[in-house]
């Protein structure tokens, strides 16, 4: 096995918490893309097919796009069947309930009894996760806002604070590193059933559907037009700004067609009025261009894994192995700014993923809506024909009604 660090990794190597986790990363990058290798090629997926959703905290909140990533990397390596994290205090935060004073009581059962303490299981190590927070200070004032009050700004207001961002290092467990399945049996079946894989494809013939996907490239409400062409190749032009892609036909299924979008669209979220993270004067072979492939991989993958699909290493991708593995190894902040550039992509990906799909969702609830409301109004009507006794008024008031839905 490779590694990207051959020094300790421990509180006393000299190291930040930062350096530290991102020596984690990337020796389980480098082993994630040292396994996609087989004797028939780079077919091997980033991640196994329906076999985890979204990794989430135990209150349910989601990570972040660069966290999701690595943690689902994780549960792959170490068999986990839950994506459900939580911090050492968490656990134990679990065993008491605090007053408004601050106070710690003991949990108890419905007859009053100590409940059995949650822990983490002997022996387990933790593994780090990033989050970002914000210190937001006035320019003049010094005086410091929460993060959420500049968010509800203006543009125009938002000039008049200076945004400080800070990257935490906090050390998660898998919720099989604990003892919560025996100590509390009724929250462990909640997660299992919260935390089922879904997956957002529908079977159409031989091949697979994503219908909000299919509304947006119809509607074109990606942050780029998307053109759907025959011919052979997939790629995002920086120059005009565009995607173009092969019919879904021209696939072997429709997570493959599905996947190669998402590779081009993660691509277009570098462009200089999204995240400027594409340089037009870095050609094909160049390290920018290597990096960028890395990202609109990744970000792909972790997009068609949040949606219950498989990703194979895109064929053109492959070239660039050995230009990873050894960014990966050398470079220390290679892994960082790559991570944080996926975390960017894909939140703007599966954010607009999300939108469209919601629309459909309340259209299809409002359509619903209306047919229940015609036929109870018909019902009605046809009561209120039968208690006047006229069978020919029923006849009539059928007919009538065929006629307007002809």
């Amino acid at each position: 096995m490779a590694y990207y660090n051959k020094s300790p990794q421990n509180n006393g190597d000299g190291k930040s918490a930062e350096d530290r986790a991102l020596d984690t990363f990337a020796n389980m990058m480098i082993e994630k893309i040292e396994s996609l290798g087989s004797k028939d090629g780079w077919q091997k997926p980033w991640f196994t097919e329906g076999t985890l959703s979204w990794p989430k905290n135990l209150s349910g909140r989601e990570y972040n796009g660069m966290n999701a990533l690595l943690l689902t990397m994780l549960c792959e390596k170490k068999g986990y069947e839950l994506p459900v994290f939580c911090t050492f205090n968490r656990a134990v935060g679990l065993n008491y309930q605090t007053d408004k004073q601050g106070n710690k009581k003991q949990m108890t059962d419905a007859n009053g009894d100590p409940l059995p303490k949650v822990c983490i299981n002997k022996g387990e190590k933790s593994f780090p996760v990033m989050l970002t927070s914000f210190t937001i200070v006035h320019k003049e004032t010094k005086e410091k806002i929460p993060y959420d009050d500049y968010k509800r700004m203006s543009a125009e207001e938002q000039k008049e604070y200076n945004v400080y961002p800070k990257l935490n290092v906090y050390q998660v467990f898998n919720v099989a590193q604990t003892n919560l399945k025996e100590a509390r049996s009724e929250l462990y079946a909640k997660l299992e059933a919260e935390n089922k894989p879904e997956k957002a494809l529908v079977q159409e013939g031989d091949m697979y559907s994503f219908p909000a996907v299919d509304k947006m490239f119809k509607d074109q409400r990606w942050i780029c037009p998307i053109n759907i062409e025959h011919q052979d190749n997939a790629f995002y032009s920086i120059s005009r700004n565009e995607i173009t892609i092969p019919e879904k036909a021209q696939f072997k299924d429709g997570e493959s067609w599905y996947g190669t979008a998402f590779h081009e669209m993660v691509h277009s979220t570098g462009a200089e009025d999204q995240l400027h993270r594409l340089k037009p004067q870095s050609g094909f072979g160049s390290d920018e261009y290597a990096r960028e492939e890395l990202v609109a991989e990744l970000g792909s993958a972790l997009v068609c894994q949040k949606y219950g699909m498989t990703k194979t290493l895109k064929e053109d991708s492959a070239t660039y192995l050995k230009s990873w593995l050894g960014s990966l190894k050398e470079s220390p902040s290679f892994i960082k700014t790559t991570l944080m550039d996926v975390k960017k992509a894909t939140s703007i990906l599966s954010q607009r993923i999300d939108e469209v799909a919601l629309e459909m969702k309340e259209q299809q609830s409002e359509n619903v809506a209306a047919s229940v409301s015609e036929k109870d109004t018909e019902e009605k009507d046809m009561e209120h024909a039968v208690s006047s006794g006229s069978d020919e008024k029923i006849e009539e008031e059928k007919v009538a009604r065929s006629a307007f839905r002809r």
